[in-house]
């Protein structure tokens, strides 16, 4: 317990010192933006501003956004709803997007209270199908090569590359070409999506001015499923190496 609460008392002081100065500054930034416009545009009134400011901020928690002069749709198309379901039920929970009816939130409750055990059990029966194929390579090796503890090792090592390449290394890279985003803000969102942290800061096949192909989300889920597994095996290895 005490090295539990030290070391989130670490994370804490270490985010203070790192994130709270671009917080200080953003703010900063955004008051000036907000009195220039009032300055410059005289006819604006700043009660008015406010509440055109919170429509658009809640305009786009539910996913639609402006163009010009007129609105984007999409985030509740089939494509879409599929990927709210399996961020559901995986409980990622990314919070850019969620219901806003309230047979949508009932519908929701339901759909996860059944869907994230179902969704459990499968990753178990993906995991448990890893770790089979793990042990038949390092008896496979042990029975041609007649190594022993050699065997084990190097098939857990190339295991984890091999997933590490996969699942976190790679998947950077097409979320560069199709988000636009940096190598290491694909990384980030790759781990961050797998653990099922789920941040909502960055989400695949939310910017309005690209064009996605059909497959993407699809993959993408697929990845998600089969990344989720993955980690957990590397997740659970790191528990019993704690305890």
């Amino acid at each position: 317990l005490v090295a539990y609460i030290g070391y989130v008392g670490l994370g804490a002081g270490v985010l203070q010192a790192l994130e709270r100065p671009a917080e200080v500054r953003a703010a900063q930034h955004l008051l000036q933006q907000h009195w220039e416009l009032l300055a410059n545009h005289t006819c604006l009134r700043g009660a008015a501003l406010q509440r055109l400011v919170e429509g658009i901020v809640q305009a786009y928690k539910s996913g639609i956004t402006l163009q010009g002069n007129t609105t984007s749709l999409g985030r509740w198309d089939f494509s879409g709803s599929f990927f709210f379901s399996i961020s559901a039920i995986t409980t990622i929970g990314y919070g850019n997007l969620s219901p806003s009816t309230v047979a949508g939130r009932i519908f929701c409750i339901l759909f996860a209270l059944f869907g994230i055990p179902l969704n459990l059990v499968l990753l178990n029966e993906i995991g448990q199908l890893m770790l089979l194929g793990v042990q038949r390579c390092a008896h496979r090796l042990e029975e041609v090569f007649h190594w022993q503890k050699k065997a084990s090792l190097l098939v857990k090592t190339c295991a984890l590359v091999t997933g590490l390449l996969l699942f976190l290394l790679l998947p950077p890279v097409l979320f560069s070409d199709k988000e636009g985003w940096s190598y290491e803000e694909g990384f980030y969102y790759s781990f961050i999506t797998l653990s099922t942290i789920g941040f909502g800061d960055y989400v695949i096949g939310m910017n309005p001015d690209r064009t996605y192909p059909g497959w993407y989300k699809n993959v993408i889920s697929l990845w998600i499923l089969f990344g989720m597994a993955w980690l957990a095996l590397v997740i659970k290895f790191c528990i019993n190496f704690l305890e």
